[in-house]
């Protein structure tokens, strides 16, 4: 990114919209690229994030040393714009719960290089998880109404919040202006009027989305869409030649975390197909589990540079990979 871009980005964008990257190659697995800004003295890492297209927690751990709400005038921030594709099929969409993020790939037009569209979200907060799975956009609404379900009708309550039994289009919805449903009944991704929150988990269960993101997705997607939910902290992918790892915590904190070296090597056994020698820095690729900032980072290379097929590293339970 030139100079004078991200200076136009800063200066006009009080937020951006999604990134769009062209894919790589079948067997190259990384788009984007990390950047630095410098804080303006009012600047949180929420306004940054905001007007980067990156969630709170992304952010929060990419720039670990500096504090999320007074960073500081010209202080260096790390923008994570940086991302090793799921380890899923390059088509529709598949939502990671673990980055808090969506990629998003529309079918390529007749002479256009495929493309993926990714957005940061919010996802559910503990007791109240975003479920997992395969599924679809089974329909899409502007300006939807809201029926509280009793289980958030009774939350509320308890505070002394009284919520009516539909909650009528407009500023006071949470669902924001534009909501697409999910064949998993009950769920939604939709956009939100607490912007803030995007990045963190802090929603019921659903997916959100900052507004003007969400207008911007629901234009791109048909209904009918196939949907993949996935828990996925570590993600390897290859690219001309070296091995990246990018690492993030587990949406579900209650699931056990063990990756070993010899389960390790053998997903990179995998991801190479067992026809390249590699040479893996156990060192790095040890710290980079232990501290997990979402920057995908150099672990290892091949022996000779050629096409891979990328692993992501599912949290593990007791009877295996989840």
């Amino acid at each position: 990114m030139s100079v004078l871009t991200l200076l136009f980005l800063l200066l006009f964008s009080p937020t951006l919209l999604a990134a769009v990257y062209e894919l790589p190659p079948e067997g190259q697995h990384l788009v984007g690229e990390g950047f630095f800004v410098i804080a303006r003295h009012e600047d949180t890492l929420v306004d940054i994030a905001a007007r980067h297209g990156i969630g709170y927690d992304e952010i929060k751990a990419a720039n670990p040393e500096v504090d999320p709400w007074l960073p500081g005038e010209r202080t260096r921030v790390f923008i994570p714009a940086e991302f090793v594709l799921p380890a899923e099929p390059r088509q529709g969409m598949v939502i990671n719960l673990a980055e808090k993020r969506i990629y998003y790939y529309p079918r390529p037009a007749a002479n256009e290089r495929p493309k993926l569209h990714t957005y940061p979200i919010s996802i559910g907060r503990q007791n109240w998880e975003t479920p997992l799975g395969q599924t679809r956009i089974v329909r899409k609404r502007k300006d939807p109404t809201w029926t509280p379900p009793e289980s958030i009708r009774e939350e509320h309550a308890a505070k002394g919040d009284i919520l009516p039994d539909v909650v009528p289009a407009g500023p006071d919805n949470p669902l924001g202006d534009r909501a697409m449903y999910l064949g998993i009944p009950g769920y939604l991704i939709h956009g939100t009027n607490k912007p803030a929150g995007i990045g963190m988990r802090v929603s019921h269960g659903c997916i959100r989305m900052e507004p003007d993101n969400i207008r911007e997705l629901f234009e791109l997607v048909p209904a009918n869409t196939p949907v993949k939910l996935i828990d996925v902290p570590f993600k390897f992918g290859i690219r001309q030649g070296l091995i990246y790892l990018e690492a993030q915590q587990p949406a579900n904190s209650s699931i056990h975390m063990h990756q070993d070296r010899e389960q390790l090597t053998g997903l990179l056994l995998e991801a190479t197909g067992g026809e390249f020698d590699f040479e893996l820095d156990w060192d790095r690729l040890d710290q980079a589990i232990k501290n997990p900032r979402g920057i995908p980072l150099p672990v290892g290379s091949l022996s000779s540079v050629g096409v891979g097929v990328g692993v992501g590293v599912g949290p593990q339970t007791e009877t295996g990979l989840f």
